[in-house]
């Protein structure tokens, strides 16, 4: 929902003014001085403040607000008299003015046109965004929306950028949209997993080396730095980095150049570094296992992707949208669609690895369907290898979100050949029953098909084929 910020030290307005937007529905937050306000602008989509205050007026509270966010819509109240200065405001950025005393439609109208304001700024720069990136983004949260306002000012400042979040956020698309809406989007994007390569062959990989420069090394090999030259180099999971070649890295920043194994001379780069991390820098530091004067060099400005469970409202589109991809990438004739009751149960989930456990949940759901519509059974073939007799259904728990704790969990084998039962019989059934149409869609000859048919009881051995094919 759409929340307006109402700002003046006179309670008797905040009240009047809140009542007259929530009977509107809309969401309202106040504060009674600008101080206050500027630590409550974090999702609001509208600023409605009283020109004339005590420390912090209006108008320096509208200057401040336009550094952090030139988009955000700010609404001047003045009172009778003062349209001069409000209209001054407005030439320094303000949306509109109020004059007291106010008319309520007035008022509403104005209101409701600066959030659809806000609404057509923020799809216009998300389209600008996807465009840009080849990428469709998913959400309309407020946390999403001001992670994405956050990056997009970033961009085209050639800044070190340290993007934090949990595991599975997303934190790889912002490196994108970074790198998409700068300066440097037509040259290369280079990404570096620090926690894929071992210890040891991290400063090859990373600076690169000459032939002969260690055994095994029978042809040169430029590193990231010089892959990244004229773009952007992102170091995935910076805090995995050994000690020693932060030590490097840290020289390369400071002086802008590498120098690759077993090379006499360096190599002078050009290159904007953006950092990922899911691990607390600030207690790596402290813990002597990350270097605090490199982080420093990498964390000029931090970024933090919210994890899922803080966007809830997110979850519903996340699903959907990932139900509609894996329909299409599993060839199903129809897109899948989600019950009213799953989309309830997977918002209301806790997501601990956020989006990615939410791709990896849906995929398999759609794997394993037997209909077009996806209901909460989905969540209990999911997560065990079939719901007991007797079980409701409605106490199923999200696979790898909610375990149930009641028994044993099912073994590795049991899971494994509950998914491909459900696969075989869910692509038998999509195909009315037809054995070549089956083994078709799911990539197997007619023969293999037949067997795993036969082996979890889905056909009996030797019995009738309905295409009537020799699956020998």
């Amino acid at each position: 929902m759409d929340r307006v910020l109402l700002v003046d030290d006179d309670p008797g307005v905040l009240f009047a003014l809140s009542e007259l937007l929530e009977a509107a529905g809309i969401d309202v937050v106040t504060a009674s001085s600008g101080a206050e306000a500027l630590g409550r602008l974090g999702d609001v989509a509208v600023v409605v403040t009283d020109l004339a205050m005590p420390g912090i007026t209006g108008l320096e509270l509208l200057g401040k607000v336009r550094a952090l966010d030139a988009e955000l819509p700010v609404i001047l109240i003045t009172a009778h008299g003062s349209e001069r200065a409000a209209v001054a405001a407005m030439k320094q950025g303000a949306y509109d003015y109020i004059t007291k005393p106010f008319d309520n439609d007035e008022v509403r109208y104005g209101i409701e046109r600066a959030l659809e304001t806000r609404r057509l700024r923020q799809r216009s720069r998300q389209i600008g965004i996807e465009e840009a990136m080849g990428v469709r983004i998913v959400g309309k949260s407020p946390a999403l929306a001001a992670a994405i306002a956050t990056a997009t000012r970033l961009a085209d400042k050639d800044v070190t950028v340290l993007i934090r979040g949990e595991t599975g956020t997303g934190k790889e698309l912002f490196s994108s949209l970074l790198h998409a809406r700068s300066r440097r989007a037509g040259q290369p994007l280079v990404r570096f997993n620090c926690a894929a390569i071992p210890h040891e062959l991290a400063e090859a990989h990373l600076f690169g080396y000459t032939r002969g420069a260690f055994t095994g090394a029978t042809a040169s090999h430029p590193g990231y730095f010089a892959q990244a030259q004229g773009g952007t180099l992102v170091l995935d999971e910076i805090g995995e980095l050994p000690l020693g070649v932060q030590a490097k890295l840290l020289r390369v920043l400071q002086e802008r150049e590498v120098q690759p194994l077993g090379a006499t001379r360096v190599e002078k780069i050009d290159v904007r570094l953006v950092s990922s991390t899911h691990r607390d820098l600030h207690a790596e530091v402290k813990a002597g296992r990350f270097r605090e004067d490199l982080y420093y060099r990498v964390a000029v400005v931090e970024l933090v992707v919210p994890p899922l469970r803080e966007r809830p409202g997110d979850v519903p589109l996340l699903a959907r949208e990932f139900a509609r991809k894996y329909s299409e990438r599993f060839g199903l004739q129809e897109v899948a669609e989600l019950s009213p009751e799953l989309v309830e149960r997977l918002a209301a989930a806790p997501w601990p690895c956020n989006v990615r456990q939410l791709v990896n949940t849906i995929a398999r759901c759609v794997a394993l369907a037997t209909s077009k519509i996806i209901d909460l059974n989905a969540l209990v073939s999911v997560g065990n290898a079939a719901p007991p007799a007797g079980h409701d259904v409605s106490q199923g728990a999200v696979s790898g979100v909610t375990p149930d704790p009641a028994g044993p969990a099912p073994s590795y084998r049991e899971q494994l050949d509950a998914f491909e039962r459900n696969l075989l019989g869910g692509a038998l059934a999509a195909c009315g029953g037809n054995q070549s149409g089956a083994a078709r869609r799911l990539g197997l000859s007619r023969a293999t098909l037949y067997d795993r048919l036969v082996r979890h009881g889905l056909l009996p051995e030797g019995g009738p084929r309905k295409d009537g094919s020799d699956l020998g």
